[in-house]
């Protein structure tokens, strides 16, 4: 018989739910351990974040590199083009409709910084203890150290033992985000919103939220509608034709929450498009690691609404930044439910600053449409293996 699971997104739910009941009812000495937890989760994640991105994206680069011909070149490079094009998108967008949409919340709502602070209005409601054990280097340091043997590899010769190495490290760390951080994150979430609650923001918090999910939703079908419409210009067919055809595989992202997982039927509804299967077999597999037009969609649109919310400021001059920087980093998303957010926490904090508690609510903002990024993302990479179609099927 067949074990039955409860779904991340399912899971992030109830948490939200016990967490703003916890808040309200609670005794101050039980949320204070549920508050000591969320210190020890923060102090761990940040000793986590620069591990994690030097053991994804230094493998990820030097796999990248040396298998890139012509025609994946050309697919890296539309990938991330799509990829940027969707982040600036979503920024202009957002930027425009959440002083309207947001009109009560932006600026009215002070949150702490900092898990493990005292709670407004309330000295006791503090963690029990807090330990510190500091990251072994920074998350900037951990971004140039990967690049540099991500890159290095690709052009070294002897480089297969060290290449070993980082797909080891790589393992430990998606072993440590699938069995410890993917797990504990509905507790963590669970203590951020029972700490909104005892503070009396979380009306404000989840008006917003059902506000975000609502407009990223449709952000991300005028993004679709784009790709295809100028997929279907280069290769000189009916987009929408070729958008009803990839249906199949954005249903099928909307329930594996995973690019990696959904890139069989991915591969089957491209080679349905027209698109030559030696073609679509190289540009599939590649695009479920590098297109993330989806998700960057939903990280730039959920960062500009917790600065919104948390009075963090905007440079537009910085965010150009994050959102080139972000485009790199999420390469080395894994294949697993949250882990493009896992991949850019590093960027959130080091470029814009995010706190604790800001990362907190970006991660469950990110988990509540984690199906329709990653669906996105994936019912995306057939308009690019249309163009990259177009560009080499004759060769």
């Amino acid at each position: 018989m067949k074990k039955w699971k409860i779904g991340l997104l399912a899971r992030v739910a109830i948490a939200i739910v016990l967490g703003i009941l916890s808040g309200l009812f609670l005794p101050t000495w039980s949320l204070r351990i549920f508050l000591t937890f969320n210190n020890l989760f923060s102090k761990f994640l940040d000793f986590t974040v620069p591990l994690i991105i030097l053991g994804l994206i230094a493998p990820g680069i030097a796999e990248l590199g040396k298998g890139a011909g012509k025609m994946l070149g050309t697919t890296l490079g539309l990938a991330y083009g799509s990829t940027l094009l969707s982040g600036f998108f979503a920024f202009f967008s957002c930027c425009a409709i959440y002083p309207f949409l947001l009109k009560g919340a932006v600026n009215g709502m002070e949150i702490q910084p900092q898990a493990g602070e005292a709670l407004q209005g309330s000295d006791q409601l503090i963690p029990y203890f807090s330990l510190d054990f500091p990251p072994l280097f920074g998350v900037m340091t951990a971004l140039v150290f990967a690049f540099i043997l991500g890159l290095g590899l690709t052009v070294i010769r002897n480089g297969k033992a060290l290449m070993e190495v980082l797909i080891g490290f790589r393992e430990i760390v998606n072993k440590t985000i699938s069995g410890v951080i993917i797990p504990l994150l509905p507790l963590f979430v669970f203590g951020i919103f029972m700490k909104m609650a005892a503070e009396g923001h979380v009306e404000k918090v989840l008006g917003v939220f059902i506000k975000i999910v609502v407009l990223i939703f449709i952000l991300t079908i005028i993004l679709l509608l784009f790709q295809f419409i100028v997929a279907g210009l280069i290769g000189r067919k009916n987009p929408f034709a070729l958008l009803h055809t990839m249906l199949t595989a954005y249903v099928t992202a909307l329930g594996t929450q995973s690019s990696a997982a959904t890139i069989p039927v991915t591969l089957r509804q491209t080679v349905k498009c027209g698109v030559d299967p030696r073609i679509a077999g190289s540009v599939i597999p590649l695009c479920a690691t590098v297109h993330l037009s989806g998700s960057m969609l939903k990280i730039t649109s959920c960062a500009i609404a917790v600065m919104m919310m948390m009075n963090i400021p905007l440079d537009p001059t910085v965010f150009v930044g994050f959102i080139f920087l972000l485009g790199i980093t999420m390469i080395a998303a894994p294949g697993v439910p949250g882990g493009a957010i896992m991949a850019a926490i590093a960027v959130l904090q080091s470029v814009l600053g995010f706190g604790t508690e800001a990362v907190g609510l970006m991660i469950t903002l990110y988990i509540a449409m984690d199906s329709f990024g990653t669906a996105c993302n994936v019912t995306g990479d057939g308009a690019i293996a249309v163009i990259v179609d177009k560009i080499y099927a004759k060769d």
